[in-house]
């Protein structure tokens, strides 16, 4: 029995490392987490518009097989004055194509996401992770090769319209386009030996979006490090900034992001 754990522990490993530089820290990759496993996680994220807020993001992730798994996630911030519950939001995403060969593969999968939010309105920009309620789908499409990953995303969110939200004189938000280029690239272990050793991988993101009434858009770049411990735990460190773009009052606007998240394999039955 001990040697068919260290042997399962030892292949959980291989994959993690090989599956690590697809852990992107502000996007996700069209690979799942593995069959029934448990991830939690908790996210800082900060910003100043003009005066420092900040935001926490407690998540819970469930892989049901190698196709599909969901997040649940919760949303707490002094945005509006004092720290408070702002509302949650439900994430799936199925990967429906999976291409593999030595060294490499490609994964595209579809994701949806509903979130409510009892944050008033600001910005014609819809964030679905905290500041609006809505609904979002899209795709995502991810290659490895070899240490190097990269990956793209499509999607397009609609924002509920709650008038009792919205306040005299600001946009109200309608429609979204967004868009992402992500790469992300294992710096350590040069050679992988066993499931304790750690990884590092550092990342870069592309990340847009664009209103299709308005043709308001922007553009964010977000390098980010990372650090993954005995293939079970993750720590995130990053920063989005902005490019360009023309949509005023954008809360995720030169926003870091801190996470730790800790992940719990074949728990389910």
């Amino acid at each position: 029995m001990k040697s068919v754990l260290i042997t399962a522990l030892i292949v959980i490993g291989a994959y993690s490392s090989v599956m690590s530089q697809e852990l992107y820290v502000f996007t996700e990759p069209a690979s799942n987490m593995p069959t029934k496993s448990i991830g939690v996680r908790l996210t800082n994220e900060g910003m100043n518009n003009p005066d420092f807020m900040s935001r926490t993001i407690p998540e819970v992730m469930v892989g049901f097989n190698k196709n599909l798994m969901m997040h649940a996630q919760t949303f707490l911030s002094d945005m509006d004055g004092k720290y408070r519950l702002e509302g949650g939001s439900l994430y799936a995403k199925y990967r429906f194509l999976s291409l593999d060969e030595a060294h490499s593969h490609f994964r595209a999968a579809a994701y949806g996401r509903i979130s409510t939010s009892k944050r008033p309105t600001f910005t014609r920009d819809i964030n679905l992770e905290g500041d609006n309620s809505g609904v979002q789908g899209g795709l995502i499409f991810t290659q490895l090769l070899h240490k190097l990953a990269l990956s793209a995303t499509l999607g397009y969110a609609h924002a509920f319209k709650d008038y009792d939200k919205q306040i005299v004189g600001m946009p109200r938000p309608n429609n979204m386009l967004s868009y992402s280029l992500s790469s992300g690239y294992l710096v350590l272990p040069i050679t992988y030996k066993d499931y304790k050793q750690p990884n590092f991988n550092v990342y870069f993101e592309v990340l847009g979006k664009t209103d299709p009434s308005s043709g308001q858009s922007y553009l964010d770049l977000a390098p980010a490090l990372q650090v993954i411990l005995n293939s079970t735990t993750r720590i995130d460190l990053g920063y989005r900034f902005q490019a360009t773009g023309n949509i005023a009052n954008r809360y995720t606007k030169n926003m870091y992001l801190i996470r730790a998240e800790f992940n719990f394999f074949n728990v389910l039955k």
